[in-house]
């Protein structure tokens, strides 16, 4: 998978991102008949209409985000808890929040039973945010919105990086956004399709 990562455009050259998606067993955060085509470059379907995205925007994301070793960083949407363990394979600062509390509690008995304790999760509605930790190196958004919350950029630091696919339907497009002076500057990184994001208060 990594090799395939390597060859496959828009290229993916973050050596720390590389070696943290070797790390990961991937096959570990599906279920079922889904582990056959774990490492292929294919998006994978679980609970409730969430997708496991393919490994190629998994590491865009992450090299888009361009962690480093004690960066702090904001995961909004755990899904599966895939890329917070390929975030923290990076950094021990990740916390990341789920709006559903089923996949925020499942996420999270898997990061531990991987050893991924240092990920802080818990559930929320995660266009808040979580302003207690805040300010951010590095936010990454794993669902589609039509525009980038207010809230997460209020919690970047100035220098860093929002990670976040914007658009509706499957117009959609994977942005870097880097906040100079208050203000962010967005690049895009590539076509994408994900869910969206779901704002709504829990119980």
């Amino acid at each position: 998978m990594v090799a395939r990562l390597q060859a496959e455009k828009p290229l993916i050259s973050n050596r720390l991102v590389l070696t943290a998606m070797a790390k990961v067993p991937r096959h570990l955060f599906v279920d079922g008949a889904a582990r056959a085509q774990a490492y292929e470059e294919v998006d994978i379907p679980f609970g409730d209409g969430q997708v496991l995205c393919r490994p190629h925007v998994a590491a865009l994301m992450a090299q888009a985000l361009d962690p480093r070793p004690g960066s702090k960083i904001l995961e909004v949407g755990t899904g599966s808890g895939y890329l917070s363990a390929v975030l923290a394979e990076i950094t021990p600062h990740v916390y990341t929040v789920e709006v559903q509390p089923h996949l925020a509690k499942a996420a999270e008995a898997r990061l531990r039973s991987l050893n991924y304790r240092s990920v802080r999760s818990r559930t929320g509605r995660g266009c808040q945010g979580w302003a207690e930790h805040a300010p951010f190196d590095g936010i990454v958004v794993n669902c589609a919105a039509e525009q980038t919350p207010d809230v997460l950029i209020a919690q970047l630091r100035e220098g860093g990086r929002l990670v976040i696919p914007i658009g509706v339907g499957p117009e959609q497009t994977l942005n870097c956004m880097r906040k100079s002076d208050g203000r962010l500057r967005a690049e895009t990184v590539i076509a994408t399709r994900v869910s969206p994001m779901l704002c709504r208060r829990t119980r």
